[in-house]
């Protein structure tokens, strides 16, 4: 299979994953615009993961039942329809309400991710899934620099009408221009989820790279869904276009996936996940102790953005080495629980903002890294060798 249709994917995720990451540089806009306190306006950001979440363990596992491009084909339609509604919101809770409708149908670069491993087979798998998540990461990356821009120049409303049409058009893209992909999966809806307990009860690694990606997952967005705070209170005139710059920082880190991918198809993927957590330890360190200059968090936000991309990475390679017919289920699997764990880091990060301010956040991120790192020296998981 040529690269070249990898790096489509690429663009089509990190497109279509953006559009639960608008929100966060724009949330002090959300508190001004409503007149609401920063606690309120950080709803916002935890419905539209908490909505991912949810999309990922309803619709994923059908990657693994239903034909794939009518199927991402019709979410980035829905998909348009909520970003609609969030231009047009009369309220915060209108805006809350389609923040969790748009994350419900975002969830097209989590098929397109096992898409990718399947068309790779076994001896390209890693540098797939690294292509991949690099376009995917750097849509999560590079969206708050694009809100933040366009909101400090045509408002907050302006970002949501130009991302519904993004999504039109790279559904119409990916109609065009991927290959078929035949279901694997022939039972029930009801079956097919009911296998995923199955899966996840069986299958120790799926629990170990889950608990690792959620908890990694949880620092990463208590830091992102605090950072138009942090910039404010350092100088009232960092508005959202200065906090969504932050994103173009963080792509330097996104550079690793591609990198890690190939490393992980020629050694143990298992010693990048530790070398990732050790990475997110030294990352909150550093915005701990020099988080209160620019240049601090610049090179916080580079080491951040480099351990959540190459253990990211490296998870999802041990994971579709479990079951060829079941990478779509895995995926949700994984995906859910990592999703579930930035909803609750948001949260957490929001709260210890507005109890502790920038020394909260980060030792809410030091503490969830500190844990990633004890789920990661546990022993390796059954199987896990054999498979390698």
């Amino acid at each position: 299979m040529k690269r070249s249709i990898y790096w489509l994917m690429a663009g089509a995720a990190g497109i279509v994953v953006a559009n639960n990451y608008y929100n966060q540089p724009l949330l002090a806009d959300f508190a001004l615009a409503f007149h609401t306190g920063e606690r309120e306006a950080g709803t916002v950001s935890v419905a539209a993961q908490t909505g991912y979440a949810l999309g990922l363990l309803l619709f994923v596992p059908l990657g693994d039942k239903l034909e794939r491009r009518a199927m991402l084909r019709t979410l980035l339609c829905v998909a348009s329809l909520a970003l609609v509604a969030i231009a047009l919101s009369p309220t915060l809770n209108w805006l809350v309400a389609a923040s969790f409708a748009t994350g419900l149908a975002s969830v097209a670069p989590q098929l397109l991710t096992p898409f990718a491993a399947q068309l790779a087979g076994p001896q390209q798998r890693g540098e797939a899934v690294g292509i991949v998540m690099f376009g995917l990461l750097c849509g999560i990356l590079v969206s708050r620099s694009i809100s933040g821009s366009i909101a400090q120049h045509f408002g907050w409303r302006t970002v949501y009408w130009v991302a519904a049409a993004a999504m039109l058009v790279t559904a119409a893209v990916l109609s065009r221009v991927l290959p078929p992909a035949q279901p694997t999966y022939t039972g029930t809806y009801r079956r097919l989820m009911g296998s995923l307990w199955t899966l996840i009860r069986e299958e120790p690694l799926i629990r170990q790279t889950s608990a690792i990606a959620s908890l990694q997952f949880a620092a990463f967005s208590a830091f992102w869904a605090t950072l138009s705070f942090h910039l404010r209170a350092m100088d009232p005139h960092y508005g959202s276009e200065v906090a969504g710059l932050f994103g173009l920082v963080g792509v330097v880190g996104a550079l690793a996936s591609t990198g890690a991918g190939k490393l992980i198809d020629r050694r143990n993927p298992r010693v990048v996940v530790l070398a990732s957590g050790a990475i997110f330890v030294l990352a909150f360190a550093i915005l701990a102790t020099a988080g209160h200059t620019v240049a601090g968090l610049v090179a916080g936000v580079i080491v951040l953005d480099l351990g959540l991309q190459s253990g990211h990475v490296a998870n999802m390679a041990r994971n579709m080495s479990i079951k060829s017919d079941a990478m779509s289920r895995i995926n949700t699997l994984y995906m859910t629980i990592r999703f579930a764990g930035g909803a609750l880091g948001s949260s957490l990060g929001i709260w210890a903002w507005s109890v502790w301010q920038w020394p909260g956040v980060c030792a809410v991120g030091l503490a969830l890294g500190c844990m990633s790192l004890m789920v990661q020296v546990r022993p390796q998981p059954a199987g896990e060798a054999q498979r390698q």
